[in-house]
């Protein structure tokens, strides 16, 4: 069974004619008939029937002309969507850590819709850790993942935002007032971590080993703004990156004296992977923002 056949059954059943079907399909008569008989041979169901000058369905016919149907409908539906893509539209189907959510994502992406060669493009979203965007990446379920630094040969990275690390406390705290704090001040209370599946809260795992000391975690939240809420609510004390999610007038911020830590995030992408030119511009927009907007 070829497509040429479902397109030619499907022309015999719209005329009811082989003669008209052949024409419209610049075919001879005979090529059609013969078409059709192989059809008919491999299903082992006769699709047509004489009637007068022409032919009309069976009954088998009519269900498998339902199935044809629906099957050049949806190679139809494949041909547009691949000129869609060549063409400069398509799906853009990108994976973002927690913290991208609420503001740079959405304005990225909105921005990028704005531009006149972009009306035809959608986005598809992921959201989750950066290992876990990371295997989508891997697997091709993603174009574009944006997350934690990612060291893979296989893969490339560029930097799109980047944000000092700082230790936030509860109002009322006995270092309220304080801007500046020794980042050691996270071993004498208690910490609120990241979940440690999170890039963040690995890469906060390795520093405290690195300086020697080890928190003690009241809890473990996946993102600033459930740490935020648990800081404000006096369960502890946290490490962050100084993002849009963390609000001065709930929490006070403090910078770190005795060490520079700054948190970055990556635009990471399947170096030898085939790329739809669609994809290859959004890359080249967000290269070309560089670090410039807000966190």
């Amino acid at each position: 069974m070829t497509l040429n056949q479902l397109c030619h059954f499907q022309m015999v059943a719209k005329y009811e004619n082989y003669r008209k079907a052949a024409e419209e399909l610049y075919i001879s008569q005979p090529s059609l008939s013969r078409s059709i008989a192989a059809l008919e041979e491999e299903l082992q169901v006769p699709l047509f029937e004489k009637s007068g000058r022409g032919v009309i369905l069976t009954k088998g016919g009519k269900i498998f002309l339902e199935y044809v149907e629906r099957v050049l409908h949806d190679c139809e539906m494949a041909r547009s969507k691949m000129q869609e893509m060549a063409s400069g539209g398509g799906r853009i189907d990108i994976g973002y850590v927690f913290p991208l959510a609420s503001h740079y994502i959405p304005h990225s992406v909105r921005q990028f819709l704005l531009q006149e060669e972009n009306e035809n493009v959608t986005f598809n979203f992921y959201q989750n850790h950066t290992s876990a965007i990371l295997q989508k990446v891997k697997a091709g379920e993603l174009d574009v993942g944006f997350g934690g630094y990612i060291d893979k040969e296989d893969m490339d990275s560029f930097p799109v935002l980047s944000a000092e690390m700082v230790l936030i406390t509860p109002k009322g705290h006995p270092l309220e007032g304080k801007e500046y704090v020794s980042v050691y001040e996270l071993s004498r209370y208690p910490v609120i971590g990241y979940d440690p599946q999170s890039w963040l809260g690995n890469y906060t795992k390795q520093l405290y080993r690195r300086l020697a000391f080890q928190p003690s975690f009241a809890v473990e939240c996946p993102d600033e703004h459930s740490i935020m809420a648990m800081v404000s609510e006096q369960f502890g004390i946290a490490l962050v990156p100084h993002i849009r999610e963390i609000d001065g007038s709930r929490v006070n911020i403090h910078k770190l004296h005795d060490i520079y830590l700054e948190h970055r995030v990556y635009m990471f992408w399947m170096r030898e992977r085939y790329q739809l030119p669609v994809v290859k511009r959004f890359i080249e927009y967000m290269k070309a923002q560089g670090e410039s907007q807000a966190f």
